[in-house]
């Protein structure tokens, strides 16, 4: 069996702190058998399906998954403070939490998170990591090579692809210790939302490296919004492996506001993906220099994601 003995390490530019971070990774030493052994290669299917996903999900709703909560927000430096309590009385936050699961998908407590309210900024919709490109061509080569980033691949129905050809693109990544709500980055309505089956990779940038078809084969759930300031967009949550649901808690049917939550990702890492139309806005000036450079952009919830043109 081959490995890479010393794979890269992941870097990223944190906005917040305005420095260029490793990241720490939760169970770097699987995703790295997974994706780099001849072993792990010939086994992958046995865990990036959605069945496995949803055995592991399923275990983290377990009771006995609470006493996981405590090693991790400590091993990841999670600022619990930040966030609401879970459901189990106790002194301290780290132990509120009934099962792993109730952590994940914990709440900001209020006023920690807010939104940019201009009509030209666009919040961003996840805490994540991010990327940009202010119009998608089969020339950009990063996270994954061009082709796998065009819309008709992302979104999965050649007809609606349409909409957004040649149009913008960021791509927020979850990492397993990140806030897992999403939101909406406008006012607006939902036009068609849609589900595409697919597999359950990993989004890791070690993953993508080794198996850069993850996007536009890995299961997707699309929606098509009509906002206020930003046009159409195609708003795609992509599943990965031990993601047990993605779960929509906004109806589909219902106008939203702009930071209104829109859903989450049960237990493990993730991706958002959002399609403009030519020419309508584009990633703020920091994703896109970053983006060049081959290294994600670290955003809280809320700040500046993008601008209209």
């Amino acid at each position: 069996m081959t490995m890479v003995s010393n794979p890269p390490e992941i870097k990223y530019f944190n906005r917040m702190t305005n420095k260029t971070e490793v990241e720490k990774v939760y169970g770097d030493g699987f995703i790295k058998f997974l994706y780099s052994s001849a072993l792990g290669h010939q086994v992958g299917t046995v865990f990036t399906n959605k069945y496995f996903s949803k055995i592991y999900g399923a275990f983290q709703d377990l009771p006995s998954s609470h006493s996981k909560v405590r090693p991790f927000v400590e091993k990841f430096n999670i600022s619990i403070d930040d966030y609401e309590p879970g459901t189990r009385p106790a002194l301290d936050p780290r132990d509120s939490y009934r099962t792993f699961n109730e952590f994940f998908i914990r709440r900001f407590k209020l006023g920690k998170r807010s939104f940019v309210a201009e009509p030209n900024r666009m919040p961003a919709f996840a805490e994540a990591r991010y990327v940009g490109f202010d119009a998608v061509n089969e020339r950009d080569t990063y996270p994954v090579k061009g082709q796998y980033l065009l819309a008709k691949d992302l979104v999965g129905n050649d007809q609606v692809a349409k909409i957004f050809e040649g149009g913008p693109l960021v791509i927020a990544r979850l990492c397993p210790v990140d806030y897992h709500r999403y939101h909406y980055p406008d006012n607006g309505k939902v036009l068609d939302n849609f589900r595409v089956p697919g597999a359950y990779d990993s989004v890791n940038p070690l993953a993508l490296k080794y198996k850069n078809q993850i996007f536009i084969k890995n299961e997707r759930h699309v929606s098509i919004l009509q906002t206020e300031n930003f046009g159409r967009l195609a708003y795609i949550e992509v599943g990965a492996i031990c993601v047990g649901k993605i779960i929509q808690s906004h109806r589909w049917n219902k106008p939203f506001m702009r930071g209104e939550e829109k859903g989450y990702f049960l237990f493990g890492g993730s991706t958002v993906v959002l399609l403009g139309e030519k020419g309508a806005w584009k990633p703020s000036a920091d994703i896109l220099a970053n983006t060049a450079k081959g290294i994600e952009t670290y955003l809280h919830l809320g700040t500046e994601v993008a601008v209209k043109n």
